[in-house]
């Protein structure tokens, strides 16, 4: 089946440059934030070519700069099977793009004096308090790994769990004992609370020596908890007064409700071979039409193009829009900073550092990536996208639902075309 682009009245309007969409950030002309409407136009090229080839069902592309959208555009289908066109205002899971939100949360309340990025985690959750960390040794007699357990050299910091240097896992990358106890033991279970899934956190050793090692982990959930305790608020209601009504992120939360559920993006999974897509069968994770009794700050939210780009915009404008301040320029500058040194970032090329909630890009030549130096972002699990740049006042947004896998990096591949657009 042939499927195209959908121009909704959204993209009909960036074309004459009218600021009456994306909740009211202002539209302009490629030409008038220094860009080539024609090369712009290569996003179509790109989309088109994959929706074309069964690689996703449909995607929503946003391109701003200097403040202003240039692109904004639907493509290809929201759901297949219904027939229902994609939107700009479809809605999508977020999963890891939900990390950076939280990571702001977080800071919020380090901005309030409530604590310190160097204080032991177990000062305000004291299930972390005493952990173990595992070891794992060949059996020279049996020849099969035998785990054992030492104390931990230090206590997991704040900063730890905001830059995945916890010593946490997720239990699905690897084989590790630490990885199985994870996974046996249910720690993402989305029946369970914040709470709960600490109090498990707290019976499991640690994966590595707190600061040692970069992993990618369950460590911002642990925070979405930490913000519970510290600020004495329910995590959601915490992110729904304190960030999203104030930069009116409307359609942002944990769940979609029924008014909105026409709206919900389905995920869909790849054959073997990548040459056809299928409907997920089920959320393994959770349902996301239905309110959760589990707020994961690590991969709870579902949002729009439009309501990402305002937090994205804030970050952008160092911590304020349309006159909201959500936190200090100096705050959103220590976030947006290497907190890695030596220790390396797992990735398949290249040299990459990671802030408190952000990835962050360092040189061109190190990282191989065209983003400019200082630029940061990241992504979520069914393959959406954000990046900053500040050099170029640039932000990029790319959505599509894959799911488990994508065997062609869709995300890093949507950059250099819009780069390549930027005339001055």
């Amino acid at each position: 089946m042939k499927r195209v682009a959908i121009s909704t009245l959204c993209v009909v309007t960036l074309l004459i440059s009218s600021p009456v969409c994306s909740q009211g950030l202002p539209t302009a002309t490629p030409g008038e934030v220094g860009m080539s409407g024609p090369r712009l136009e290569r996003i179509d090229d790109y989309v088109e070519r994959h929706i074309e080839a069964n690689h996703f069902a449909g995607a929503v592309t946003l391109v701003a700069r200097h403040g202003k959208i240039a692109q904004l555009k639907a493509y290809g289908m929201q759901d297949i099977e219904s027939g229902t066109p994609m939107s700009t205002d479809s809605i999508f899971r977020f999963y890891s793009m939900t990390k950076p939100i939280t990571s702001v949360a977080v800071m919020m309340l380090f901005e309030e004096g409530r604590f310190l990025l160097t204080d032991p985690v177990s000062k305000y959750l004291p299930e972390f308090k005493g952990l173990e960390v595992s070891v794992e040794e060949v059996d020279e007699a049996t020849g099969e790994k035998v785990a054992t357990a030492e104390p931990a050299n230090r206590e997991v910091s704040v900063r730890d769990l905001l830059r995945h240097t916890s010593g946490l896992t997720y239990g699905f990358w690897g084989k590790s004992a630490v990885d199985k106890m994870y996974l046996d033991r249910g720690v993402l279970s989305k029946d369970a609370t914040l709470e709960e899934t600490v109090t498990k956190l707290g019976n499991i050793p640690l994966k590595h020596q707190p600061g040692t090692v970069w992993e990618y982990s369950v460590s911002t959930d642990v925070l979405g908890r930490f913000v519970e305790v510290v600020s004495g608020r329910p995590f959601d209601e915490f992110l729904e007064d304190r960030i999203f009504k104030p930069l009116g992120m409307k359609d942002t939360g944990f769940f979609v409700p029924e008014e909105k559920s026409g709206r919900l993006t389905t995920v869909y999974v790849p054959n073997e071979d990548n040459t056809a897509i299928q409907p997920q069968a089920s959320d393994k994770a959770r349902d996301f039409t239905k309110p959760p009794t589990y707020f994961s700050g690590g991969g709870g939210l579902v949002s729009t193009a439009a309501d990402y780009l305002r937090f994205a915009q804030m970050l952008l404008n160092r911590g304020e829009l349309e006159g909201t301040r959500i936190l200090g320029p100096e705050t959103i500058e220590l976030m947006t900073r290497d907190h890695l040194g030596e220790i390396p970032i797992w990735n398949d090329v290249g040299s990459y550092g990671f802030g408190l909630g952000f990835m962050v890009y360092p040189d061109r030549g190190d990282s191989g990536s065209i983003l400019s130096p200082g630029s940061f972002g990241w992504g979520g699990m069914a393959h959406t996208t954000f990046w900053v740049d500040p050099e170029e006042e640039l932000i990029g947004i790319f959505l599509i639902q894959i799911l488990p896998r994508a065997p062609i990096p869709y995300r890093d591949l949507f950059k250099p075309v819009v780069y390549q657009a930027i005339t001055h």
